[in-house]
């Protein structure tokens, strides 16, 4: 029956995970798109995305995984390029977003034993259903994203 509960209990806090990073990119996206022009909105979306990566060296610090600081170094260098070119590339903020979503279910996979393309200790933990959390939120941004780059394209053209 502990196995049971234990797996209810860890759906019910993925659903709910899933639900508030859904919401949460929903509140975003409105915010932004109602206090910032599309360049800046665009700029914002690309700053957004270097910071985000951090995240993961601020968890192999308290979670204290040494052995994943240069895989998690390496793909947050990677996602810093990405978002300071996508901050004027609006298809790389799609892409960022993406890529940067499936990192997040990569590790929380990992986590659960649910895929091995790691090995262990070559990333970091993170907290329970944070992966599933971020997942969401950002393939939100980048469906936002993709859909916001006439606007922003043309924003940088001068048109808007």
């Amino acid at each position: 029956m502990g196995d049971a509960n234990r797996a209810i209990g860890f759906v019910v806090i993925v659903v709910l995970y899933l639900s508030i990073g859904i919401m949460a990119a929903a509140g975003c996206i409105a915010i932004g798109r109602r206090f910032l022009r599309p360049k800046l909105e665009q700029v914002f979306y690309g700053v957004f995305l270097m910071m985000i990566a951090a995240f993961y060296l601020a968890f192999t610090a308290y979670f204290q995984i040494g052995t994943a600081w240069r895989m998690e170094s390496l793909a947050v260098i990677a996602f810093v390029v990405v978002g300071a070119a996508g901050a004027r590339v609006p298809a790389l903020l799609t892409l960022g977003y993406a890529a940067h979503g499936v990192w997040d279910l990569l590790h929380e996979l990992q986590q659960h034993g649910a895929c091995s393309t790691f090995a262990a200790g070559e990333v970091t933990t993170v907290p329970l259903a944070y992966g599933v959390f971020c997942a969401a939120f950002d393939l939100c941004v980048a469906v936002y994203a993709y859909l916001r780059r006439p606007e922003w394209s043309a924003a940088w053209r001068g048109s808007v």
